[in-house]
């Protein structure tokens, strides 16, 4: 693979030299470590001030004090809830991608920071990560796809997207010591694709390293992965900044291209790269050239971002919770609802022909925003689907609210904030260092804590139970007398969350038990969801309407509103597979996933929409699955063949319904005897259309020769082999309308 130049501005880096020649070790060294858990160290003398950064994808996060994890309890940190990653994904929309990273953009820089900790784009493998909902989607085109312009939308707010967890970044068990063994051809077929794109076409001007191994070494401490793949090959020229606490060796994070390292201890001059590098150096172990290189690149982004330099006082000053900012988050979240079944058009309602409408559901009333781990924001506002309701019916609707199912309480302490013991178990306060072994947990403790906390939920479906008898009789009684019933259930950032796997796939609180009882005395029950990722929906085939909605920011109830009752045409389409059963995912069935110590990702290529091609698995809802209140058609499809092996795909979309919408046409390659083993079809783009009723529209999109390749671990570098290969243009990965064949000469 050939080596991509770096495209170096020279006056700026004229100055950067100038700037390193007059700093001093101890000014050099105190830039690149944590100087209070969000900010780096500055060098008031020279002018150079230290970056200040925040989580995180959803919104920037509440001030903290500088060395405790206690918020500092201001009242003017509140911020806009943005949609999910998920959810964002589930829009297949660009524009609104670049939207949604300009609002982010704008509100860290007004909220004065230097770097915001997003997008999160890493692979969702498997189900049941605690983390799914911060990220994209299971397929690297698409994710790629939404990558690129979040981090535009971000960046021309003079603020850093800090692109993460850079690499493969796959489970919260085990989280910072887990080894994911790899080959290279999953590695940069699948899980690099996006990263790459993140830089080279979103041009992000910083990485965050992740907590993981790959294949026997931590990512922040990686040189294949920092030096030789992301400044070597892809040109790199930014900061990698480390997952906090994601360092754990001083030589070995100093002699890679490890930039700033951050953690969530406030002995910030014990940090790897504090007085420990300082002493290495002395020693002669590692170079101060080594030490140069970090503050250059630094001291580059800080240039870029109009920190330092003549074009500082051009600065963008940003803004936040901005009425266009919370028009643009609704606009999202419409467009972020995925339709997963609508029978007999059960969906929209009449809102004339309403009288009494039950909702029933714990989701129906709860609030997300503060919750799942370093993801929660201080929101000025969300509306939960509940408020939706009432909202957009007014008061001549009567809207009874039964609660349905138990959640138990979890209070919330900031005496001892989660982040700060998340890694505390790790470290001996009396030496400094990681008490484990190579393959696990020395100590135990860490097991013991994930053992307590599973036996807490054990301890919680007992109490569950017993209240849910109760709780279920009042539901059922209040279905049975009502014009429509609509169940708000789901999963809640107690399930979905940083720092823990879910232990199964299942709907928690028993809610699958009522929403069985309810469609026996409603056969009309409208189940919707909100949540971060996929669940079991053994009853799919009784329910005649189902409406899925991931964690859509602060105008989730409006959007909620909108869709029940028509004012909007969803247009939502899932970017990952729902199974009909965990047991069916790949994971589910080699058993490798959720482990300590180490994880041999033995899939390979056949994961999510692959694997259940390969195996003739039907899921419970396919990738790119998504319903409206109209119908499509497809059809004239042609292929043209165009320079350098490209391929210009053209078709025509029409809306042949009553209403208008916007439908999401995908695009697959599926190779027709292949070389070597390749997956049976991979999206390659996709185009998202809107028409008025009874209008059609010519699509146009381009194949571009990589988009035939796969990697050869042997050249080390993709290949596109000549040969035919079929063009598959559909409304899913399962609802394929038109196919033809190209051949690559």
């Amino acid at each position: 693979m050939k080596k991509k130049e770096k495209n170096y501005d020279k006056k700026t880096e004229k100055e950067i030299e100038k700037i390193i020649k007059k700093l001093t070790l101890d000014e050099k060294i105190s830039m690149i470590h944590g100087a209070t858990l969000f900010k780096s160290g500055a060098v008031d003398r020279l002018g150079i001030p230290g970056l200040a950064t925040s989580d995180g994808p959803m919104g920037v996060r509440a001030e903290f004090m500088d060395d405790r994890w206690i918020p500092c309890g201001n009242q003017d940190d509140m911020v806009s809830y943005l949609p999910s990653n998920s959810a964002l994904a589930s829009s297949w929309n660009t524009d609104l991608a670049y939207a949604m990273g300009h609002v982010l953009g704008e509100e860290a820089r007004g909220r004065g920071k230097d770097v915001i900790l997003a997008p999160g784009i890493n692979i969702k493998r498997d189900p049941r990560c605690g983390r799914n909902f911060e990220y994209m989607s299971e397929d690297p085109k698409l994710t790629a796809a939404l990558a690129v312009p979040f981090i535009k939308g971000v960046q021309e707010n003079d603020v850093a997207a800090c692109v993460k967890h850079f690499a493969v970044n796959g489970q919260e068990t085990d989280r910072l010591m887990v080894d994911e063994e790899i080959d290279d051809r999953t590695l940069y077929e699948v899980y690099l694709p996006a990263f790459k794109a993140a830089v080279q076409e979103g041009n992000a001007y910083s990485i965050m390293g992740a907590y993981n191994k790959i294949n026997g070494t931590h990512c922040c401490e990686n040189k294949r992965l920092l030096d030789l793949i992301l400044r070597m090959e892809w040109g790199f020229d930014g900061t990698v900044i480390s997952d906090w606490g994601g360092v754990h060796k001083t030589i070995e994070a100093a002699r890679c291209s490890m930039d700033l390292e951050m953690s969530v201890f406030p002995d910030f001059e014990e940090y790897n790269l504090a007085k420990p590098l300082k002493e290495a150096v002395s020693k002669g172990e590692v170079s101060e050239d080594m030490v140069d290189a970090k503050v250059r690149n630094l001291l580059r982004m800080m240039f870029r971002l109009k920190m330092i330099g003549k074009h500082k006082d051009g600065r963008k000053a940003g803004t936040y919770n901005t009425v266009a900012h919370r028009q643009a988050v609704l606009h999202t979240a419409r467009e972020s609802m995925v339709l997963l079944k609508n029978e007999n058009h059960i969906l929209p309602l009449d809102a004339k022909k309403i009288k009494k409408l039950v909702v029933i559901g714990a989701n129906a009333a709860k609030l997300h925003a503060d919750g799942g781990g370093s993801a929660e924001i201080k929101a000025l506002y969300e509306i939960c689907p509940l408020a939706g309701l009432k909202m957009y019916l007014g008061g001549n609707t009567q809207v009874q609210y039964v609660k349905g199912y138990h959640v138990p309480e979890k209070s919330k302490t900031f005496e001892q904030n989660w982040q700060a013991f998340s890694l505390d178990d790790l470290k001996d306060t009396n030496v400094g260092q990681i008490v484990r072994t190579e393959d696990g947990d020395e100590s135990g403790t860490l097991r013991k804590k994930e053992e307590e906390r599973l036996a807490r939920i054990e301890q919680d479906k007992a109490e569950i139970h017993e209240k849910n008898q109760q709780l279920f009789v009042q539901a059922v009684e209040a279905a049975k007398d009502a014009d429509a019933v609509i169940f708000v259930g789901g999963l809640n950032h107690d399930i979905d969350s940083e720092g823990f796997d879910r232990t199964d796939m299942k709907l928690p609180y028993e809610q699958d038990a009522l929403i069985e009882e309810l469609l026996k005395v409603r056969k009309d029950l409208i189940v919707t969801f909100v949540g971060g990722s996929p669940v079991e929906m053994p009853w799919r085939h009784k329910a005649k309407a189902i409406l899925w909605s991931y964690y859509a920011g602060m105008e989730t109830g409006n959007a909620f509103a909108e869709i029940i009752f028509g004012e909007v045409n969803p247009s939502g389409k899932l970017a990952e597979t729902f199974p009909a059963k965990y047991e069916d995912c790949a994971t589910g069935m080699n058993g490798q996933f959720g482990k300590w110590g180490r994880i041999r990702l033995a899939e390979g290529l056949y994961y999510g929409y692959r694997h259940f091609d390969r195996q003739h698995i039907a899921p419970a809802f396919c990738f790119g699955h998504g319903l409206s209140y109209t119908d499509f058609e497809y059809n004239a499809l042609t292929l043209k063949a165009e320079k350098d092996r490209a391929v210009k795909v053209t078709f025509t979309v029409k809306n042949t319904g009553k209403r208008a919408g916007a439908e999401i046409a995908q695009v697959y390659i599926a190779p027709i005897a292949s070389k070597v083993d390749r997956p049976d079809k991979e999206l390659k783009t996709f185009s998202k259309t809107e028409l008025a009723p009874g209008r059609s529209k010519k699509v146009s999109l381009i194949l571009k020769k990589e988009d035939f390749a796969y990697f050869d671990e042997h050249l080390h570098d993709f290949i596109a082999d000549a040969g035919d290969y079929e063009i598959l243009v559909g409304a899913s990965c399962d609802d394929i309308r038109l196919r033809g064949i190209v051949t690559l000469a």
